[in-house]
């Protein structure tokens, strides 16, 4: 709340926070709809070359071209795939899709056309059969890039974030094209050098025949005969010296632009390996918190699927160089200045890199793991398949290490003894042989059945408790390559997971890993993280997690709620800046809050289980106010008609709603404010929070001024069908309603069923401003059409005394 007591703004009233229900195929920009595609052809080389790269082999530009109207027509609408609604839709679409792909390649006379629709579509349906939605998330991200490149090249505005992503897509594909080009140009030089060196030494086998035939004494010296022979040989001898002193200067020519590409290839791996690949893994743990995940995996394995056949052919072009110079016949002080082994090494310690920084976690295991429960996670080579290791896929193996024995791995390197050594576990299922799946290029393994039987764990100091103790999965192989030239040990260890034996664990665990996916720094010792961060980070954090779990950010006043919370600043108000204050491990999860047996993220943690399970589209809609204090509830209610009410998380009831509304003392002519007594998960599954608020006749306005029908009225659950009142057997069926009891709730004007008599329920002595109010259960006979309205009264009347008088004694 502000300081001089204004309202926040109702976001029930504003249609951004809505999530649609019916979907217009229309696009939002309709000019755009129609004339993108038109645009997207008219692109400079360049752009166009670039627009090649991001469609690449995920979403071919066939396929672009051929749906052109119908893609921008469907695809340019945001959609949450988080609401289940919306991530049907997606499904239908891309369904559609393919059927729409397989229409157009019925429809060509081209032959060579409709064999290549055929083949996307054949190539859709088993690269996405399993994941339709990754299909969906491409194409959309394609025409978001096509888009800006369209709008860059008009001088239109463009996200710096995707201008940059997509710059540097650009980039690498052209530093790559470049290195396959010049590596192409070398092999033609390397070719031409070799025919250069074989007729260099066919020109010394014949000076060699000829130098015999003259030493033979055949020819007498200084005749005509031997002079002619004599001069045949100088004339051979000079070339000899002609072509060996050019293979020289080419062999050496070559072996420089290698050590220049070489150079450059290092350089790029740099930025695939360290740059790309890292900031790919960093937004994979970034999504264990909730943040979007672009995963453009394909987009990076053909990257380093490139890197690897360049190093593979310059290693092969390195190799033909040596053989020219062996067949020379050098003098031993002039290879001194030969640079090739040293060429070849470097591209060998390349190699190793690319191949083992390759191995990947594509699909991580559950950073939060309990035992005997099934998980799964999925690991892909992505140099497998250009350097045939798919032809025998090799075994993956899984097991579960600890901190300090991820930093002794970490310090011993990666022999297979140390590795097969180090375990803190047994995990079942824990073998996998990789496989090749032809339709996407990967090789690839699928862990589906993993189970952690037993887990040991270390000797826990101070206050740690077993869900601070981080462990991680272990992912590793080894295989051949080059005919077992080359042999590789390769392994992966997963993010942080902490092992829990029992639910009730999950939340604290939960914590140290949100804690450890949002502040760990890349390259650390395992598994370090800082003790204390800056309130803002731990803001962002918290809004990420709640809107990947709830379908909506929190806003700026819920974050200085959750500062106020977690500081304890009572006095200080829930409005005070905490942007630059540090907040400590132990004051997010350790320490109990004033007055209370939880901790600031349990609290939170119970609050979003809660929103997530029973109210996330009450939520989404912006009907629950939510994160308010009671002070702030009672000041938004007291400046409010009477029957005005508001929907906030309870301070005290651990994952608990409850409503507030304001009403009028009949007596004193005075407005007062009350509280229902917190709901729980356990209350709701009985009857909804809007059922109960639909119970509740004395309730008519959601704050600010919304009719509670308007707001709750398509959560309400269908009324139940009526029955004769004469069953089979004799019972007359009944639902339950809720009843306020007292005057909040049976006042004149405000009774909660007509009839029902005005019991007074309250204490003299509470406090006049606000209480906390016990809603009753009434359970109420379902009638027949032919029921009388007295009946009904009389039926519910009785109902209502009998709970009151119940509550009395009690």
């Amino acid at each position: 709340m502000n300081v001089n007591g204004s309202r926040p703004a109702c976001l029930y009233n504003d249609p951004s926070v809505f999530v649609k229900t019916e979907f217009d195929t229309g696009s939002p920009d309709a000019s755009m709809s129609t004339v993108l595609w038109a645009k997207t052809q008219q692109l400079q080389e360049d752009a166009f070359r670039q627009l090649q790269n991001i469609y690449g082999d995920h979403f071919p530009l066939e396929a672009r071209h051929h749906l052109a109207p119908w893609l921008e027509q469907n695809f340019t609408t945001e959609l949450d795939l988080a609401n289940p609604q919306h991530e049907e839709h997606a499904q239908r679409l891309v369904l559609e899709l393919v059927a729409q792909l397989e229409s157009k390649a019925m429809e060509m006379t081209d032959f060579l056309i409709k064999n290549k629709l055929e083949q996307i579509v054949e190539n859709f349906k088993q690269r996405y059969a399993h994941n339709p939605l990754s299909l969906y998330q491409t194409v959309q991200q394609c025409l978001n890039s096509e888009m800006h490149l369209v709008q860059r090249s008009e001088g239109v505005g463009v996200d710096p974030g995707t201008a940059m992503a997509n710059d540097t897509i650009y980039q690498i594909q052209q530093q790559l094209n470049m290195l396959k080009k010049s590596t192409q140009e070398c092999g033609v030089e390397i070719e031409k050098t070799r025919q250069m060196q074989e007729h260099h030494s066919i020109n010394f086998y014949k000076h060699h025949q000829i130098s015999v035939q003259l030493d033979s004494g055949q020819f007498q010296e200084n005749s005509q005969e031997y002079l002619r022979w004599k001069e045949w040989r100088d004339k051979v001898a000079a070339e000899l010296r002609q072509s060996f002193n050019n293979l020289k200067l080419q062999t050496s020519t070559l072996a420089n632009r290698h050590l220049d590409m070489i150079k450059q290839v290092k350089e790029l791996q740099y930025r695939v390996l360290d740059q790309e690949l890292n900031k790919w893994k960093r937004e994979q743990q970034l999504s264990g918190n909730g943040a979007p995940f672009s995963n453009n995996l394909d987009t990076i394995q053909k990257w380093c699927e490139d890197l690897a056949e360049i190093i593979w052919l310059n290693r092969q072009q390195i190799r033909q160089l040596e053989m020219i110079q062996e067949g020379l016949n050098i003098p031993s002080q002039e290879t001194s200045m030969n640079i090739l082994p040293e060429l070849s090494d470097g591209l060998n310690v390349l190699l190793d890199s690319l191949v083992k920084s390759s191995f990947v976690i594509e699909k991580q295991p559950p950073q939060v793991l309990k035992t005997n429960t099934r998980f799964s996670a999925t690991i892909r080579l992505l140099v497998g398949t250009k350097l045939n290791v798919h032809m025998s896929p090799p075994v993956v193996t899984a097991s579960i290490i600890s901190e300090s024995q991820a930093n002794s791995l970490l310090r011993a390197g990666h022999t297979k003894k140390t590795r097969s050594e180090f375990s803190s576990g047994d995990i079942v299922n824990n073998k996998q042989t990789m496989e090749y799946h032809q339709a996407t290029g990967q090789l690839s393994v699928s862990f589906r059945n993993m189970s952690l039987k037993k887990i040991k764990r270390a000797e826990k100091k101070g206050t740690e408790s077993v869900m601070d103790e981080k462990f991680a999965l272990l992912f590793w192989s080894e295989f051949s390559i080059g005919n077992g030239e080359f042999h590789y040990q390769v392994c992966a260890p997963s993010l942080p997971v902490v092992v829990i034996v029992h639910g009730n664990q999950e939340p604290h665990a939960w914590a140290t890993i949100l804690w450890d996916n949002a502040f760990a720094e890349w390259g650390r010792q395992p598994f370090l993280v800082p003790e204390k961060v800056p309130w803002i980070q731990v803001a962002n954090t918290l809004n990420m997690k709640f809107k990947a779990s709830c379908g909506r950010g929190l806003t700026e006043e819920n974050l200085k709620f959750l500062a106020g919370k977690a500081f304890s600043f009572r006095n200080m108000g829930y409005n005070a800046d905490c942007s630059n204050l540090m907040i400590t491990w132990s004051q997010f999860c350790k320490e109990p809050l004033p007055d209370r047996s939880f901790t600031f993220w349990e609290w939170f943690y119970a609050v979003m289980k809660l929103t997530k399970e029973d109210l996330r589209g009450m939520w989404i809609d912006g009907a629950l106010l939510g994160f308010v204090s009671r002070q702030q509830a009672e000041e938004f209610l007291q400046a409010s008609e009477v029957g005005t009410f508001l929907i906030r998380f309870s301070d005290s009831e651990l994952g608990g709603v409850t409503v507030a509304w304001i009403s009028l003392n009949e007596d004193t002519n005075q407005k007062e404010v009350a509280m229902l007594q917190p709901f729980t998960r356990k209350d709701l599954m009985i009857r909804s929070l809007p059922d109960r608020i639909h119970d509740c006749h004395q309730m008519i306005l959601l704050y600010p001024a919304i009719p509670k029908d308007q707001a709750f009225g398509k959560y309400y659950s269908s009324p139940p069908e009526t029955v004769p009142r004469n069953t089979r057997n004799g019972y007359v069926p009944h639902h339950l309603v809720n009843v306020i009891p007292g005057p909040l709730g049976l006042g004149k004007g405000t009774d909660s069923y007509p009839g029902t008599p005005a019991t007074s329920f309250y204490d003299p002595q509470s406090p006049p401003s606000a209480r906390n109010t016990p809603l009753s259960s009434v359970s109420v006979p379902m009638m027949d059409s032919q029921s009388s309205l007295e009946e009904l009264h009389v039926g519910v009347g009785a109902a209502v005394s009998q709970a009151v008088q119940h509550l009395n004694h009690a």
